[in-house]
């Protein structure tokens, strides 16, 4: 009956948690403009670009809940055309948002059939940027390791019957509701992974023939590696294609799923440095000029109605957590060490503030917090244990987690701002 580890580690932050899952919540589950399984197979593409495996796991579970097609499991080439078409504003807001343009929004929104809504638009950047941005702090905070990071750990899979941080109420202290949680819930979920698997076994019954063994012969033939995996599975001797194996574990776990590059193109393509000296300066992003507070929430919340206020409630909210002993290590107010990390994350893609000293940097942040920060925000794959640990070896690990909520924030705001723009550019 143990929580999930992204709840459990966002945990030590209570204030926090309770926003989060309520805006969490409101972008998976309730009313919006897009249908429930396409938010979240576009989860899915999300996280593959970072190679995050507990996010992908978690969304393809909730994808199969809602309904979602199982064929589209296989990868890109077996989606509609109009998610597909979703995979480069998908790939450059994850690795560099400032290429962003309004000649992307517009293709989006002008391909005859497969054409997107400006509304559906907007609620799937916001997903996007999402994902992205909480596949830092999956990676940040140890989520992916089997043993979690100083101490309180994280869990090593995500248990079928617990629920999701995905599916938790939205309001009405959250986070107290779902700590609370305890084993009493182990019959349903032995349940509903009976159930799980029932479907699974049907739907495998359902696609067998001569066509489908054909095609499997032939995915052979071609080294595609589409061939049936055979297992014992709680008892009972079935085949699994590989794509749907990461369901079918007997302890009721989320086990490993298959080749994320399946649901990615261009898999290098990935971050590059911003600030170089031979740029061109005309790229860089003033706030002054666009602002979340003065343009990017008004545009949100018009186009998909409250998200605005949830994700502003997020944004304050992180900004005031307490972090005395950050700032005490650093001989400075609280709000000050925050807005230079806010900062040093915005400059990393390209966003400037004209009222800010951006010596302030180097003096507040010491270098291997510096290394930890770029790596966790920039490619957050590459992130190990080791370099959590290096950082403010003395210092609690809710202090570390409280690192990675400002990145996850500074991050997604990042690019938040660039989709919005380039979409209120698009709109003029």
């Amino acid at each position: 009956g143990r929580l999930e580890a992204v709840t459990q580690q966002m945990g030590y932050h209570p204030q926090y948690l309770d926003s989060f899952l309520k805006m969490q919540h409101y972008l998976m589950h309730m009313d919006g403009p897009l249908p429930f399984d396409c938010r979240h197979y576009i989860a899915i593409m999300a996280a593959a670009r970072h190679q995050c495996r507990y996010l992908v796991n978690l969304h393809v579970l909730q994808f199969l809940r809602a309904g979602g097609d199982p064929q589209w499991l296989r990868g890109l080439e077996f989606i509609p055309p109009k998610l597909r078409n979703l995979n480069e504003i998908n790939k450059i807001l994850a690795h560099r948002p400032w290429l962003i343009t309004k000649e992307h929004i517009e293709k989006l929104l002008k391909i005859s059939e497969w054409s997107w809504s400006l509304a559906e638009l907007v609620h799937a950047v916001v997903l996007l940027a999402h994902c992205h941005a909480l596949a830092s702090f999956v990676f940040g905070c140890g989520c992916e390791q089997d043993e979690g990071l100083g101490g309180r750990g994280s869990l090593k899979a995500l248990s079928l019957g617990n629920q999701c941080f995905c599916e938790a109420t939205a309001g009405n202290s959250c986070s107290q509701e779902l700590l609370r949680i305890n084993r009493k819930r182990s019959l349903d979920s032995c349940m509903e992974l009976d159930s799980l698997r029932e479907r699974m076994q049907r739907i495998h019954v359902e696609t067998e023939g001569r066509e489908e063994m054909r095609l499997l012969q032939q995915d052979r033939e071609e080294g595609e590696g589409q061939a049936m995996e055979v297992g014992v599975r709680g008892g009972g001797l079935y085949g699994t294609p590989g794509w749907l194996s990461l369901l079918a574990d007997p302890d009721g776990e989320v086990t490993g799923a298959t080749n994320l590059a399946c649901y990615m193109q261009d898999p290098d393509f990935g971050y590059q440095d911003f600030a170089r000296r031979d740029e061109d300066q005309t790229q860089v992003f003033r706030v002054q000029d666009y602002s979340w507070e003065d343009h990017g929430f008004s545009l949100v919340n018009r186009l998909y109605s409250d998200i605005g206020h949830l994700l502003d409630e997020k944004f304050r909210m992180v900004d005031g957590l307490q972090s005395s002993a950050m700032a005490k290590r650093q001989g400075c107010e609280p709000s000050v060490f925050k807005r230079g990390i806010w900062n040093y994350i915005h400059c990393m893609f390209g966003i400037r503030y004209d009222d800010y000293d951006y010596a302030e940097v180097n003096q507040l942040l010491e270098r291997m917090l510096k290394v930890y920060i770029k790596t966790v925000t920039c490619y957050p794959e590459k992130t190990n244990s080791e370099m959590f640990d290096r950082f403010w070896k003395q210092f609690k690990h809710s202090e570390k987690v409280h690192v990675n909520l400002l990145i996850l924030e500074a991050r997604m705001q990042a690019e938040l701002l660039y989709a919005l723009q380039a979409i209120t550019q698009y709109m003029i």
